[in-house]
């Protein structure tokens, strides 16, 4: 028995010894039920329905029922409560053996109602009204003159996804790149975004970095925010293209959870838990816990990923101003990297210009046995609420995030024939076989936030204001190290010494030849920075209809230089201060329906360094103009956005090549143009059939820059036309109840990975990728299957390199609901 399956059994058994419990913890003798109505007769969903003080309770489903069930006898008091209703109690009297029926009608009308955004768990699941992150304070999305995309959970429990590199394909204009390489500082999942790369740094509007797989476990929702970001979030942590924001569960007040496993192809295997539970009698403290085991191989030799995942968190009501929440999330595990192929010398020397035509042997790693590394992250959060008054709050935040690899990462590169004979016709027939590895590599990240959120009038006029202070430290002791070429193998998949490349042929190469520079280059990356912010925005009401928004951060950015581990100085110290504006525009032609949106959004990158007079660069900038239509009709059956956007970056660095005497000379005068269209729709147009559907395109290229790329397409950019669609329907009537079913894909264009004079222009075609599922949903469990990539279609990413992707796989999976 292999030691993942012991280990999976070990936890299995584990789990199973904690439902257990939870179920004999739970024996009771009655069950207290009714139904809640709105105040204009219709039925009150998703509301919360528990006895105060027991930690026990129950959610009212579509048609306003509850049920709570064993309970013991006695006195309590039965409550009713949620977002934006006024709270209800009832004192009612269990006898044992004797059920009760205890009916409800709030203060609040079905209109009323579906203006606050209860629950995700409402007829259109996978569309949300708003986002108390976008612009860190509790805006409607109708209201917020910025574009983002909200993945729920129920988008991804339909499909089952169990990552946030999944949960992407949900995203209009978003195309994952690169996969989460697991190395520490950078290996989380690479993306595009409106032609810029964006990574997941950030869980719930603070530093958060996993830079590994980025497990799903502890996930509420997925916010991918369009757009530069930095006056709100900075820069550290947020690109041009936007930012992806991850939203977790939290606790609640009452006790239950789930249990699920799932299994599938390529010796598929996970195990995850959710379990939420009173810590005291007293009802004040309440805790969450979300772990995962996973295991996934590939369907290329020597090629997987095992870890676990542990995210508990703890809610502490103090009073009724002030509350606590404290989480953590951690991550540890070995992987190995999927192929990667790089390009250094030009196409023409190739022979071909596609990656279908490169007759690379698609299902091989080319690597043998030991080529891994070991990964782990660490994130702890701690958050203070407190609440002056009703219009006046304020949020303390804590963040320590910690990411660790050490080991090998496998890089292939496509070598030309003529580098053998140099008269030889173009073609590529091998693959230099290559390694960057990092040792006991780690970088820390701190941020301390204050936000201050207000409301009030001056005279007719409604305010509401978010004033933040923000500290960001970031401590990195990482050490990559790499060799070009360990050997030279054919591509074809015959060579019968693609075993050799194991760890310990790897390891005697880098002892053999660790003192020659020429062999194995070291790249260091040993800083401390430290960045200060200060920032404020206002939403305003100008009318009924038209809403303006303003915010400005100053950040001032304090660089301590670069050194390596041998202990010399740091050297590249640098200091930046920055202001970073955003105005935009909202004016409702339909009350709470219909937007029309404008924007202004500014980015920003701190650079180092001196141009070719001695001038000191200043920092890089880019500024965005959007405009569009935002909708939310038919009862919030059809929600979605279209929207221009022209992003200009200014003041980048480039090689500047008028001074013979100084072939290095850089001059900051360099620009890229990047300008789109997006599209997405997310739609419940009949009872239990959801849509989301999208189109992206993005138009962009260089401008002021080196004559090797001058108008051309950043080659990072990925491809200029994407699409995604999913469409779901869920039987909610007759024998067939809980029963339901999806289907959909993504769309991707060529795209140019390579894009220069120099090197030639490279192409990964373009890919349709259909994916479905089947599920069955009942109150205390859930069935699923879902099989992706199910035409077999053979595609590829990449980031600059030739990446290929999952062909067909199954899962299925079964979920225990306590």
């Amino acid at each position: 028995m292999s030691l993942a399956m012991k280990k999976l059994k070990k936890y299995t058994l584990t789990v199973a010894l904690l439902l257990s419990s939870i179920i004999s913890f739970g024996q009771q003798t009655s069950i207290i039920s009714g139904k809640v109505t709105t105040a204009d007769g219709k039925p009150a969903q998703y509301l919360s329905v528990g006895l105060k003080g027991k930690g026990i309770g129950n959610i009212t489903n579509e048609t306003g029922f509850y049920e709570i069930q064993k309970v013991k006898p006695g006195s309590y008091i039965l409550k009713v409560s949620g977002v934006g209703i006024q709270n209800m109690e009832k004192t009612i009297t269990v006898i044992a053996g004797e059920n009760q029926t205890s009916n409800f009608t709030i203060s609040e009308t079905s209109n009323q109602l579906s203006d606050v955004n209860i629950s995700q768990n409402k007829a259109n699941k996978y569309a949300t009204k708003k986002s108390d992150y976008v612009s860190k304070m509790p805006l409607k999305n109708l209201e917020n003159p910025q574009v983002y995309t909200t993945i729920t959970k129920e988008t991804l429990a339909d499909q089952l996804i169990f990552s946030v590199d999944d949960a992407t394909r949900n995203a209009t204009g978003i195309q994952k790149m690169w996969e989460s390489t697991s190395r520490g500082g950078d290996g989380g999942a690479y993306y595009a975004s409106r032609g810029f790369i964006v990574q997941a740094k950030l869980r719930n509007g603070l530093a958060g970095s996993v830079t590994s797989r980025n497990d799903a476990a502890n996930l509420e929702s997925v916010e991918i925010i369009k757009g530069p970001s930095a006056t709100l979030f900075g820069s550290t942590l947020t690109s041009y293209g936007g930012l992806i924001n991850r939203v977790t569960k939290k606790p609640f007040e009452g006790i239950g959870g789930e249990v699920s496993y799932s299994a599938g192809s390529f010796d598929f295997n996970r195990v995850s838990t959710d379990f939420n539970f009173p810590v005291d009698k007293s009802n004040h403290v309440y805790a969450r816990l979300n772990a995962s085991y996973n295991y996934k191989g590939s369907f290329q030799d020597n090629v997987y990923d095992r870890g676990f995942f542990l995210a508990p968190s703890l809610a502490y009501k103090a009073n009724d101003k002030l509350d606590f929440t404290f989480d953590a999330e951690i991550a540890n595990g070995t992987n190995t990297l999927k192929p990667f192929v790089f390009f250094y010398f030009p196409v023409a020397q190739l022979g071909f210009d596609r990656a279908d035509q490169a007759g690379v042997n698609y299902n091989k790693s080319f690597i043998g046995d030991g080529i891994k590394q070991k990964y782990n992250s660490t994130n702890f959060f701690a958050q203070a609420n407190y609440k002056f008054n009703d219009n006046w709050s304020s949020h303390t935040n804590f963040s320590s995030s910690y990411s660790f690899s050490n080991g090998r990462g496998s890089y292939f590169f496509l070598v030309p024939n003529s580098f053998f004979n140099a008269a030889a016709a173009p073609g590529a027939d091998n693959l230099s076989r290559a390694d960057q590895s990092t040792d006991n590599s780690k970088i820390y990240t701190y941020e301390v936030q204050q936000n201050f959120n207000g409301t009030f009038n001056l005279g007719s006029v409604k305010n509401r204001v978010v004033i933040g202070l923000d500290y960001l430290r970031q401590n990195s002791d990482q050490l990559f190290y790499s060799i070009n070429t360990f050997d030279i193998t054919n591509k074809n998949g015959n060579d019968p010494n693609y075993n050799n490349f194991t760890e310990t042929n790897l390891a005697a190469f880098y002892a053999a030849n660790a003192n020659d520079p020429n062999v194995v280059f070291n790249y260091p990356l040993n800083y401390k920075s430290n960045t200060y912010s200060a920032y404020a925005s206002d939403v305003i009401n100008l009318s009924e209809k038209l809403i303006a928004l303003a915010a400005l951060r100053v950040d001032r950015f304090d660089n301590k230089g670069n050194s390596n581990r041998a202990g010399v100085a740091p050297t590249g110290a640098y200091k930046q201060t920055v202001f970073s504006p955003k105005f935009g525009l909202v004016y409702q032609l339909v009350k709470d329906q219909l937007s029309l949106f404008a924007n202004y959004q500014n980015g920003f990158n701190n650079i180092n360094g001196i141009d070719y007079q001695g001038n000191t660069f200043k920092p890089e900038q880019a500024n965005q103009f959007e405009g569009g239509v935002k909708v939310s009709a038919f009862g919030d059956r059809l929600t979605g956005t279209v929207s221009y956007y022209d992003i200009k970056v200014k003041d980048i660095v480039r090689g500047y090549n008028s001074d013979p005497l100084n072939p290095n000379a850089q001059i900051q005068d360099g620009n890229k143009l990047s300008k789109g269209i997006e599209a997405e729709i997310i739609a419940n147009p009949v009872n239990g059939l959801n849509i989301i559907a999208g189109f992206a395109y993005n138009d962009n290229h260089l401008q002021n820059a080196s004559p090797d790329v001058e108008g051309r397409r950043d080659a990072y950019s990925a491809a200029p036309y994407s699409a995604n669609v999913w469409v779901s329907y869920k039987f909610s009537n007759n024998a067939l109840k809980g029963f339901g079913f999806g289907a959909g894909g993504n769309y991707a264009s060529d795209n140019k990975i390579l894009n220069s004079v120099s090197q030639g222009v490279f192409i990964l075609p373009a890919y349709q990728v259909f994916n479905a599922s089947v599920f069955y949903d009942h109150q205390k469990f859930r069935i699923g299957a879902k099989v992706d990539n199910f035409t077999n279609e053979r595609y590829w990413t990449g980031y600059g390199t030739m990446n290929p992707q999952d062909l067909r796989s199954f899962t299925g999976s079964i979920t225990y609901k306590f």
